[in-house]
């Protein structure tokens, strides 16, 4: 019984893997909640930088990113994340939540991002997996 109620007290915010990602199983007001944000759209990119692990330079890019990028007004939840998985040969992840794909279209043409883009993630990562999902 315990469990049952922490599992309810944890409703749609429980985190995955280290990922803020809402689970389906919404109950009660939570329910109420997530239809309000049916058109949400989580963007994530994982990353590999040139740069040496553990660098100074690797320490900037990801400071400077969080800066630069969580300052954009219809960016919500940014996060810089560390991978941990073994099984997965990129380093570092992305991740941002938006309200929709409107909001989504505006951060990709917003002159923060693009610059970002041209002066730093072209030049500093050497690969990159983007990947994009409606909330729901």
């Amino acid at each position: 019984m315990k469990r049952r109620n922490f599992m309810n007290q944890l409703g749609a915010g429980a985190l995955i893997s280290g990922l803020s990602i809402p689970l389906s199983a919404a109950t009660g007001s939570e329910k109420a909640e997530s239809s309000k944000n049916s058109e949400a759209v989580q963007h994530m990119v994982i990353f590999v930088l040139k740069h040496d692990k553990g660098s100074l330079a690797e320490a900037k890019f990801l400071s400077d990113a969080r800066t630069i990028l969580s300052k954009i007004p219809v960016v919500k939840e940014f996060r810089v994340l560390d991978q941990v998985n073994v099984k997965n040969d990129y380093h570092f992840g992305f991740s941002m939540v938006f309200a929709n794909q409107m909001a989504y279209d505006t951060y990709n043409h917003n002159p923060d991002h693009l610059a970002f883009v041209e002066k730093r993630w072209k030049k500093e990562v050497a690969r990159f997996l983007e990947i994009d999902f409606k909330v729901h």
